[in-house]
């Protein structure tokens, strides 16, 4: 009996040890960020190989310009007097490229028309509402329409001061809200730490990763030099219910709210306290990720205490998400003193 028990025990251990050498491991958080600036590094050099092969598009179609009758060729502009007098002179702060979220496009009032009315830049967007990080990161499409604006702008002998980034809202926001905060009826803390943990400090960040080692990727490849990137944390916004112009019928919105109210959660000052300690978690994330060493050409503009959350809150949010104009022109003035200043 103790020979077999121990032959047994030999078999389970070599067993044992066989499927431990086989399980993949959990990776540490610095080598899934490097993993990520990887994944970025060469989604980006796909995005250049098809750019290099529109080139050649290109190449061919100027050839078959030059041989159409001038009359078929495009005409120079002619601008009307009254418009250039309406539109006056033009001097610019010089050319920014933007990716992101609704921050960056908003109906009427975004950080990037406040930065070329009052501002002076001239923006050059890729930025679209609705979209997550993830979206940006693993498209497919994201990096090539980069490129492609890129290149429009340094025909133009164009170079961007900066890149701007903005993204993260729409990951935490909305119908998956939920799943970040436990039920207010159970045992447990508020906020669902093991989900925060993997939605914020793994998903988000190697998403983030992956985007900027992507974007510096295309603008070395095109400059010889990396862009500046600027790109920013949220404000502490209210969760209260309302959405795009109240949210009603098919209008965006509330994003927050459903999601407190399905965890048992009805007190508004109770929510805005947990909804910033996620604010404050995203915040930590980014500002950590971009103090790496190999992303010291990326600013981050921390935006915490910008806009009033308390007393008198409506005048600087428009809605749960989102500011309101005055609440985008102080965000704005942030953005604006770290892009002059590079």
């Amino acid at each position: 009996m103790a020979a077999r028990k121990s032959k047994g025990g030999g078999s389970a251990r070599k067993h044992s040890a066989a499927k431990g050498r086989t399980r993949s491991k959990t990776p540490t958080p610095s080598a899934a960020i490097e993993s990520a600036i990887a994944g970025g590094e060469r989604a980006a050099r796909h995005a250049l190989a098809f750019r290099a092969k529109q080139a050649q598009v290109r190449v061919r179609a100027e050839k078959e310009l030059a041989t159409r009758p001038r009359a078929l060729r495009a005409a120079p502009p002619v601008i009307p007097a009254r418009t250039r007098a309406l539109l006056g002179p033009a001097p610019t702060a010089g050319i920014l490229i933007a990716e992101g979220d609704s921050w960056f496009d908003y109906p009427m009032q975004d950080v990037l028309r406040i930065l070329e009315d009052e501002y002076l830049y001239e923006v050059d967007s890729v930025a679209h509402k609705g979209d997550n990080v993830e979206d940006m990161a693993y498209s497919g499409g994201q990096f090539e329409e980069f490129s492609r604006h890129l290149e429009k702008l340094l025909r133009d002998n164009k170079v961007p001061k900066a890149i701007l980034l903005s993204g993260g809202g729409n990951d935490i926001a909305g119908d998956e809200f939920a799943i970040l905060l436990n039920h207010a009826a159970s045992a447990l803390p508020s906020v669902n730490e093991d989900v925060v943990r993997g939605v914020i400090d793994v998903r988000l960040r190697d998403a983030y990763a992956f985007i900027i080692s992507g974007l510096t990727t295309i603008a070395t490849k095109y400059l010889g030099r990396p862009l500046p990137i600027v790109t920013h944390g949220y404000d502490y916004p209210v969760p209260d219910g309302r959405g795009f112009f109240g949210g009603w019928w098919v209008l965006p919105g509330p994003w927050l709210q459903p999601g407190f109210r399905r965890k048992g959660y009805g007190d508004l000052d109770t929510n805005r306290k947990l909804i910033a300690s996620l604010i404050d978690r995203f915040n930590a994330m980014v500002g950590a990720l971009v103090a790496r060493p190999e992303f010291a050409h990326v600013h981050y503009v921390d935006l915490r205490g910008t806009l009033v959350n308390g007393n008198g809150y409506k005048k600087y949010w428009d809605n749960e998400l989102h500011p309101s104009k005055m609440g985008f022109h102080l965000v704005t003035e942030k953005f604006a003193k770290v892009v002059d200043a590079l």
